[in-house]
């Protein structure tokens, strides 16, 4: 995780110096649980890349703002969920109006060493359960688990409660933990329900 004071002072400067090298600092921070963030809405990686590319344009062109934003992550997430919508809109003759009607990209990214001892038996398992999951429940355990965010982040990008988010990750937990063989799961449910 980023330390929130660097991507405080990332903000400070882009905003009171017009830093470029501070706005490229934010974009390699953000982009890759952006793009992924996005991928999941629009199924295309270039759109997706192009929406990433479109949030950091907005951020530039209100940059003098910048101090006035407590929470950076949030804030970018909340402009990525409205630019894929938004394309949604243009782009489909029925778009999709609710988070649980759309059928969300499973993305697994196995970054550390514990992770990628896992057998593919057992990640194929963990990402068909996580490709079953309602996407609402999909997106909230991918955000909170992948993206690392706070249960409030997600509850304030999606305009849910905290409660919901809270519940989405154990019913998401708890079913992951369902699919795997005993010894697995009880290890898999204890680690993530911390």
């Amino acid at each position: 995780m980023t330390d929130p004071n660097h991507i405080r002072s990332l903000q400070e400067r882009i905003a009171l110096y017009e830093d470029m090298q501070a706005y490229h600092a934010l974009y390699n921070i953000f982009f890759n649980n952006l793009h992924r963030f996005c991928f999941s809405f629009v199924k295309s990686s270039e759109v997706a890349e192009e929406i990433v590319s479109d949030v950091f344009i907005k951020l530039w062109q209100i940059r003098n703002k910048l101090p006035e934003i407590v929470n950076l992550k949030v804030y970018l997430y909340q402009i990525a969920k409205n630019f894929c919508l938004n394309y949604i809109t243009r782009h489909f003759k029925n778009p999709v109006v609710s988070l649980d009607e759309m059928d969300l990209e499973t993305v697994i990214s196995l970054d550390n060493p514990e992770e990628l001892c896992i057998s593919a038996d057992i990640i194929n398992t963990i990402r068909q359960s996580i490709r079953q999951l309602p996407p609402q429940c999909r997106l909230i355990f991918q955000m909170v688990k992948e993206d690392g965010m706070r249960y409030k982040e997600v509850a304030d990008i999606l305009n849910i409660s905290v409660i919901t988010v809270r519940n989405q990750v154990a019913i998401a937990t708890r079913k992951i933990a369902e699919s795997l063989p005993v010894s697995i799961s009880l290890q898999y449910h204890i680690r993530n329900t911390k």
